[in-house]
């Protein structure tokens, strides 16, 4: 068994998830389907961090080499959503979903961005059009008021998400699963010619349901890998928890064993 856990610093933690860690944490010691591994969520809030981009785009690739450089922050959670908007002009991104633009439409509301773009940066939520200028690795955070534990055992991952006094009343989440080291030599379009490296590349988006928070009922969920990965290209499975109301991340953690 592995026990991952992006803590920084000691604290006190919730009653329900020292409860519910004890379950994750025997659930390992007795798989034996393969090696299971855990991690917890640490004290403070996981950076989010989205970008928006598109291999059919010639202004991406500085964005796509920043969004590399967080692979240096083991604490913040990256998501690279190839948006599929570009793949008309001559140039099909592999990575590309209609699924992504939609999300980057929907999260206008929530960001403050008055319409959709590449790259576009978002940082918790927010739109970072100075993204260039952000410092990495990201600053220290705010208490978290939601804790976070995940265990995976083969290719089922399991989460528990404890919510603390301090927690939205309603919460919502999604799952992506992100793939590294990717290359791709662009035959045509705006990037003809150029070789571009992708990393935390989203292959796997879900949507998890809101419900109501409360502290002394934490939510278990599950997600099923789609199928085996490939090692020249690591996965981590990230769950990112947002408040129901406002579509703002309130924590994140991912998992990469």
């Amino acid at each position: 068994m592995k026990l991952f856990s992006l803590e920084l610093r000691p604290a006190r933690r919730n009653p329900a998830l020292a409860v519910a860690m004890a379950g994750l944490t025997a659930f390992a010691q007795t798989s034996h389907a393969g090696e299971a591994c855990l991690a917890r969520s640490a004290a403070t809030v996981t950076p989010v961090v989205e970008l928006y981009t598109s291999e059919g785009c010639n202004s991406c690739p500085p964005a796509d080499r920043w969004m590399s450089r967080l692979k240096a922050d083991p604490n913040v959670v990256a998501l690279a959503f190839h948006v599929d908007y570009w793949d008309r002009l001559g140039w099909k991104d592999r990575f590309s979903s209609a699924a992504f633009t939609d999300r980057q439409a929907t999260q206008q509301t929530v960001n403050g961005a008055r319409f959709s773009y590449t790259p576009q940066v978002v940082v918790d939520g927010q739109d970072r059009k100075d993204w260039p200028s952000l410092a990495t690795p990201i600053a220290e955070r705010a208490t978290a008021p939601v804790e976070l534990a995940l265990a995976r055992e083969g290719e089922h991952v399991t989460a528990t998400v404890v919510a603390t006094p301090r927690a939205p009343k309603r919460l919502a989440a999604y799952w992506a699963v992100t793939e590294q080291n990717h290359v791709t030599s662009v035959k045509a379009g705006e990037n003809q010619g150029v070789t571009l490296h992708h990393d935390f590349v989203v292959r796997e988006y879900r949507l998890v349901a809101a419900w109501t928070a409360s502290p002394d009922a934490p939510r278990t969920l599950g997600f099923d890998l789609p199928g085996a990965g490939d090692a020249a290209h690591p996965r981590l499975v990230n769950l990112v928890v947002v408040d129901a109301e406002t579509g703002r991340p309130v924590q994140a953690l991912k998992i990469g064993c």
